[in-house]
Parts: structure tokens; sequence; C-alpha cells
């Protein structure tokens, strides 16, 4: 990273960080396998679609409602006003999915902004701290991860680095970009609630803008959920860490994890094909 290029362009860098290469071609081919299945060439709706449901499922089980699919597909009611916390996140993972296509030309200019209103989709309720930072004092309910918080000027220093990194873009691989996206938004957990929700959202807006799944048919939120909470976590600490080693695991972990959406995408190709779903 000592290179004039690197300085300039820190999240290109880390693509030639040892592995990362070799994470973003096996991406590339996982989701080329998807968009060449013939059924994508006909029924490409209905594999987003199931795959935006898969998705949320994903995303909610690694906050806390880790729900049967078919389980999802009946409940009708995610409002979570019985004091039911796990049919608050599905709610909030469900109507994250939903929004996340509809703000990629915003995401392009203002990536504060598309966090802000992901997290008031997220929240579902209007109220003073949701969709802005958090100010120094004020709580973080986020259980799965359990890292020290950086105070707030921390995070708005780091909130605006980032965005000022993906407005102006550069020659880093998606699965880069959408690792750090992701990555950065958990370490800081910038909101008082629903910060996993936001930041897998976040991913997904960054792999669907940047040309790599733009149907948004390879659910990352599915592999994080299959390769598990610990996995993920674990993967995570070396991301904060800030070390090379550490941030390419991480880096592979994403990779894996869009890996994995798109063999669940595959597997709905190949269910489509046959008439069974």
């Amino acid at each position: 990273m000592s290179t004039t290029g690197a300085a300039a362009d820190p999240l290109a860098a880390l693509g030639e960080l040892p592995g990362v290469a070799e994470s973003v071609k096996s991406v590339r081919k996982a989701v080329d396998r998807v968009y060449g299945h013939r059924v994508m060439r006909r029924r490409s709706n209905a594999v987003t679609s199931e795959a935006a449901l898969r998705g949320a499922r994903g995303s909610a089980a690694l906050s806390g409602a880790d729900w049967a699919l078919e389980e999802v597909r009946r409940r009708t009611d995610f409002s979570g006003q019985d004091g039911d916390d796990e049919a608050r996140a599905m709610g909030a993972a469900l109507r994250l999915t939903a929004e996340a296509g509809q703000l990629l030309s915003i995401w392009r200019q203002s990536p504060l902004r598309v966090l802000a209103r992901l997290h008031l989709v997220a929240a579902g309720h209007d109220d003073a701290r949701v969709g802005r930072p958090r100010q120094d004092g004020e709580p973080v309910d986020e259980p799965l991860i359990e890292l020290s918080l950086p105070g707030a000027a921390e995070v708005a220093g780091r909130l605006d680095g980032l965005s000022e990194l993906l407005i102006r873009g550069g020659s880093a691989p998606a699965l880069v970009t959408a690792a750090v996206v992701h990555g950065e938004l958990l370490a800081l957990r910038p909101f008082g609630s629903h910060n996993g929700l936001v930041a897998r959202a976040a991913e997904r807006i960054v792999l669907i803008g940047s040309g790599l799944d733009p149907k948004s048919v390879c659910p990352a939120e599915v592999g994080h959920a299959e390769l598990g909470r610990a996995a993920y976590v674990g993967a995570l600490d070396g991301y904060v860490s800030g070390t090379p080693e550490g941030m390419a695991a991480w880096i592979a972990h994403c990779g894996r994890a869009v890996e994995l959406g798109a063999r669940e995408s595959t597997a709905v190709c190949e269910a489509l094909q046959r008439g069974a779903a």
C-alpha cells in the first residue's frame, strides 16, 4: 500500500492483498453461473423476488430472528407490536430488502443520505434518534457485535471518509468495496439500532450498483447466515484489526457469502426449471 496509486485509492489497494484477487475471481465465476442459467432469460423477476425473500431471512437470522423460510412466507404481521422482537427484526429486514434497489441513484451521490434512509426504514418509525448518527452517551442495541464502540466524533469522521471514497469512486473490485462498506458500518455501529441490518443492506446496494449483481439475485445475506454468526463475528474482528491479514480474511468471508447466495439462486433457477417453485 505504499505506492502512489494505493494512497490515492485505498480500496483498490485492498484488492491487492494476498488472496483477495482469488476471492474476486471466484465470486465473478459464481455470479456468472447464475446469470448464465437459462431460467434467468425468461424468469429473472421471479428469481430476484425469491432472492430478496431469502436474503431478508438471512439478514434477520444474523439479527436474532432465525426463522424457517416457510415461516417468513406464512407470516403477515411483522410489526412486533406484541413485543415480538424477532418479528420486528424480520419486518425490518424485509423492508430494507425492498428499499435497497430503489436507492441506487442517491447512493452514488450521497451514501450518507441513503444510510439515514435505511435506518429510518429499518426502525419503522421516526423519532429524534432515527436516521442520524448516534451522539456520545447514546446506547446501541446490537447484541451480536460486542466490539467496543467508537465515539461519536470518530463515527462522524469515518462516515464522512467512507462517503468521500464512494462518491469519488475508483478501480477497486465490487466485492472489496461492498466488504469495506459492510465492515465499516458494523465496526462503527453509527445508529442506535439495526446497524447489522443496515450494513448488510448497504452491502447489497454496492453489489447491485457496481454491476456485479445488477438484478440482485446473489444475496450475500444468505451466505452470511449460512456461514454462521461465530464466523461472521470472527471475520469482523479481522476487519477491525486493520491488519492486511485481517482485512483480507474479511473480504474473503464476504466473497464466500456472495458465492453461497449465488448457489442459493442457482438452486432456485433449477427448481423453477423443474416447475417446483
